[in-house]
């Protein structure tokens, strides 16, 4: 399960809540972070489920273990400073790294001796533009190099990553202007880049919306910093309704949405959690 969405609107915590609603469904669940914070890494742990944080300097060694027959060879390779350079200088090189490695937590025979299979994979993927780009990356090598490992390997990736039926994709957002542009460019990409559509949008902090317009026009009458406070909130409430309808029409009923309110006391991932069960 793929979580990506502009930053800063929530999809750290969903992802977490997405990984403790699978581990009371009894499913044994990683959540994987491409960028590591230490506070998502408690809430998911304390959940019950693991949790890893993808480094693709990381993957690139265990991937040459893998591959090459001595492994001194492999650490000569990672330690050459010219390779290092080389690898970091490649475009998508990152990208096909973190891909390589989120396939390797969902195959039943692990790379790593002795690590056990993972009934559900939750990436925390970075922000939409680079997230869709670690998805395709497989596709774009396999289709580059044409014939040989990595050609071979790019191909078995992608046939996981671009399959509906084995990778879902969760889109998080809030109901303002930017974040449900992103979402809507997200979707456009995954389906021409990727060949996937959105499984569910999650809406989050959506306000209350406690007032009428003759409320609003009631508290414009209404002296004193109440009145203003009152009439701020509904302003912005209603600014939210106008992105959830634009979120909507953008959707066209083909994708579920899902609202997250505001919550003024910080973040709850079992309430999270269980709206996410319900959903999915």
């Amino acid at each position: 399960m793929y979580v990506s969405g502009k930053g800063g609107v929530g999809k750290s915590t969903v992802a977490a809540a997405l990984g403790l609603a699978a581990v009371r469904r009894g499913r044994r669940t990683v959540v994987a972070e491409v960028h590591r914070r230490t506070d998502v890494e408690h809430a998911v742990t304390a959940g019950g489920a693991d949790h890893i944080s993808i480094d693709p300097e990381d993957a690139m060694e265990e991937y040459l273990a893998d591959q090459l027959p001595v492994r001194a060879l492999a650490d000569l390779l990672v330690s050459s400073r010219a390779f290092t350079y080389l690898a970091a200088a490649t475009p998508g090189m990152r990208e096909l790294l973190t891909a390589g490695k989120v396939w390797e937590l969902a195959q039943d025979r692990r790379r790593t001796p002795g690590a056990k299979p993972y009934d559900l994979v939750v990436v925390d993927a970075p922000a939409t533009g680079h997230g869709v780009a670690v998805l395709a990356a497989p596709r774009t090598f396999a289709d580059a190099a044409r014939v040989g490992p990595i050609a071979r390997h790019g191909t078995i990736i992608d046939s996981m990553l671009s399959d509906p039926a084995r990778t879902a994709v969760v889109a998080v957002t809030t109901p303002e202007e930017l974040p449900v542009n992103e979402t809507l460019a997200l979707r456009q990409a995954l389906r021409e880049q990727v060949g996937l559509d959105l499984t569910l949008v999650v809406v989050n902090a959506v306000r209350p919306d406690r007032f009428t317009e003759a409320d609003a026009a009631r508290l414009r009458a209404v002296d004193g910093a109440a009145g203003r406070i009152a009439l701020s909130a509904h302003v912005h409430a209603r600014a939210q309704r106008a992105q959830l309808a634009r979120l909507r029409r953008g959707l066209a009923g083909e994708v579920p949405m899902l609202r997250v309110p505001f919550n003024p006391a910080g973040v709850d991932l079992d309430t999270i959690a269980d709206r996410l069960e319900r959903a999915l």
